[in-house]
């Protein structure tokens, strides 16, 4: 079964009880039971739900794995797994990565004890050269945010498994449409829900998958015991979203890859990011591992000024945080998703004043490099 039928066809997607064409919203905290003597599937809606099931089986089936665990947001999935880890254990990540992930290694993991090496991700030997005799695991974001950076994930895989080590992968950019890293000799991999795979944006939500049973026996407890599970509503709603998620991906994807190319021939355009194109310098690791440039990318103009100018200008992308909606979406990561990265950090990692982040949505290709080429006319205006 290919993945646009299993996105429909490929899990529990209809009801067995009545063949209604979606699964209920099991809308209780607690079931009755049977008899106070035996045990039995649902009890309480905190330790699982059928609506809640139906999403994880239907996620594992997407990423060709055994178990997977939603939570409430993509944080919740991410804190859930680094907080398996022990005081003591040390983990080496890569440097470019999401802000909330920075913040929650800097400001939290580090009260624990867990200690975290950064490095650069494009250089296994950096992966190799960061092990210590504590070293517990490798955590990588590819494509990341919001640079785009690609990281191997065979070579970093096969690093943890010569050292007994895991691997985590968040794979929120490209979703199980465009790269599974369970094939590729990854762990456990993340998804921040709340993106492409719901897709509307109108849900926050976090997965994670593995085929590990001793792991998922962990990500499990971490969400019974912590709480964070996600409510049934979303979970509906997320199940709805991804049942599109192949034909949005592709339109989205398509759009993306044209104008990144028409950004790299601008002239007021300083640099783009995006896996999708032969001149990024992780194109050919990214092919090897991905069947898509996906679709978001990010780009570098000349100031601060020039983005206030370009991001006014704009009429079709919403300015917001987040990514991965129906709706093409500009995002200044600066003041949205690395705002809580000391700027020291920032520039270390490349997130200028100059960079924008694009998610492309599934409007019309011509429609949306027309509106970015008259905003760009207008910074080339004003910097004239």
């Amino acid at each position: 079964m290919r993945d646009k039928t299993k996105l429909i066809h490929g899990y529990h997607a209809f009801d067995d009880e009545t063949g209604a064409s979606s699964i209920p919203i099991y809308q209780c905290s607690t079931f009755k039971q049977a008899s106070i003597k035996d045990g039995q599937a649902y009890t309480y809606s905190r330790f699982g739900n059928p609506t809640r099931t139906a999403l994880e089986e239907a996620v594992a089936v997407l990423e060709n794995g055994k178990y997977a665990t939603a939570f409430a947001s993509g944080m919740g999935a991410i804190s859930a797994v680094l907080l398996s880890f022990n005081q003591g254990d040390h983990l080496v990540m890569c440097k470019s990565i999401y802000g909330g992930t920075f913040q929650l290694v800097n400001e939290v993991m580090n009260r624990f004890g867990i200690e975290v090496t950064f490095v650069d991700e494009t250089k296994l030997e950096e992966w190799e050269h960061a092990i210590r005799p504590n070293t517990r695991g490798l955590y990588l974001e590819t494509p990341s945010n919001p640079l785009l950076s690609v990281t191997d994930i065979a070579g970093v895989a096969a690093i943890a498994k010569e050292h007994h080590l895991v691997t985590m992968i968040d794979n929120t950019f490209m979703t199980p449409q465009f790269q599974k890293p369970l094939a590729l000799g990854v762990d456990v991999v993340i998804h921040s829900a709340t993106k492409f795979i719901n897709g509307h944006s109108d849900v926050v939500a976090g997965l994670v998958v593995t085929n590990d049973e001793d792991w998922h026996n962990q990500i499990k407890l971490q969400q019974k015991v912590l709480g964070g599970i996600l409510g049934v509503e979303d979970c509906w709603l997320t199940m709805r979203g991804l049942k599109t998620m192949g034909l949005r991906m592709e339109q989205s994807a398509r759009s993306a890859e044209k104008i990144s190319h028409m950004l790299e021939n601008h002239p007021v355009v300083q640099k783009v990011h995006y896996p999708g194109l032969p001149s990024h310098p992780g194109y050919e690791v990214h092919k090897r591992q991905a069947i898509s440039g996906g679709a978001v990318l990010s780009f570098e103009l000349a100031s601060q000024e020039a983005v206030y100018t370009f991001a006014d200008a704009l009429q079709i992308p919403i300015a917001a945080v987040s990514l991965g909606g129906v709706e093409s979406i500009l995002s200044y990561p600066v003041t949205m998703s690395h705002a809580c990265v000391p700027k020291e950090e920032r520039d270390k990692q490349g997130v200028t004043e100059g960079l924008l982040r694009l998610s492309v949505g599934i409007e019309d290709t011509e429609d949306l490099i027309a509106d970015l080429e008259q905003a760009l006319a207008k910074v080339q205006i004003a910097v004239k």
